[in-house]
């Protein structure tokens, strides 16, 4: 999941107006640093993959809106061209990001990760990460058979450790059923 060298940042949402803005929905802890103006993102997929066009956006002007952002675009001139972008992820070169800390990954780089309990005892590997309005939610295929799904919440994960790459899982009774 991911381009090596790229992490999605933002996702447009949908456009905003007929002058080509679009609402971004960000996708980082850092947004007020990834969407200034003047900054570079690049077309993606939801996978983290740069798009087979290329496409390059510079951040003309943003502003707070509601749960996200309006972001007008030097490439998206108006309400047709905004159209386009609909649901399009956006990327940032991981370069040019702030490292995480020693607590923190990016969310691509959950998948392939082990997971054990808080006891142990491993529990599988994840497969995949999903993107729920409640939050994270990651796929985990069991050791035993089968799989899994576990909140990526502070009740269920209790520590992620990127330089042994294994998630800590502590879940609630019955969620193993």
């Amino acid at each position: 999941m991911g381009s090596p060298g790229f992490a999605i940042v933002g996702r447009i949402r949908k456009a905003h107006g007929i002058r080509g803005e679009v609402v971004v929905e960000p996708l980082t802890d850092a947004p007020d640093a990834v969407f200034a103006a003047g900054r570079r993102v690049f077309a993606g997929t939801a996978d983290g993959d740069r798009a087979r066009d290329g496409a390059e956006l510079a951040v003309n002007e943003v502003r707070p809106f509601r749960e996200g952002l309006l972001v007008r675009f030097d490439r998206i001139p108006d309400r047709t061209a905004a159209e386009l972008w609909r649901d399009r992820y956006l990327l940032l070169p991981i370069a040019e990001l702030t490292p995480p800390a020693d607590d923190e990954v990016y969310i691509h780089d959950l998948v392939g990760m082990s997971v054990i309990l808080v006891s142990g005892v491993p529990l599988g590997e994840v497969l995949e990460v999903y993107e729920v309005p409640q939050g994270l939610v990651l796929d985990v295929k069991r050791v035993d058979a089968g799989t899994v799904m576990l909140p990526f919440s502070p009740e269920v994960v209790k520590r992620v450790s990127a330089a042994t790459r294994v998630i800590e899982v502590d879940p609630p009774a019955g969620m193993l059923d």
